[in-house]
Order: structure tokens, then sequence, then C-alpha cells
């Protein structure tokens, strides 16, 4: 009886992309914004990158660490 291991390779890049992808959009959005002279939407975009990227860190860290 031969018994079919899992495949895991691509687990920590996809996990790493959903910890780290929206944060660069939404700064990339909001520097877009910012040279557009929409100055108060751009700290908007970049606060929420932020938050994003803190958050993210830390539930997807907890993840990868355990």
């Amino acid at each position: 009886m031969m018994f079919i291991e899992p495949n895991f390779d691509g687990l920590l890049t996809a996990l790493i992309i959903i910890m780290v992808g929206p944060s660069i959009v939404l700064a990339i959005i909001g520097s877009i914004l910012y040279y557009n002279q929409k100055r108060k939407a751009a700290k908007v975009f970049f606060i929420l990158a932020v938050i994003y990227l803190v958050i993210s860190l830390g539930i997807c860290g907890v993840l990868i660490s355990s």
C-alpha cells in the first residue's frame, strides 16, 4: 500500500503574499493620491496600510511560527 504525502511547498509563499500584498496595494494607492494633491485621502490609505501590516504580521506570524 502506497501513502500519498501532501505537498505544502507553496503554502509559505501564499501566507506571505496574504500578509504583505494588501498593505503594498494600499500604500501604492496612497502614493498615487499623494502625488495627485489629495493628501488627506493619501494619509488615510497609508495608515490603513500600516495597520493592515501590523495585524497581518501578528495573525499570520503566529500561524507560520507554530
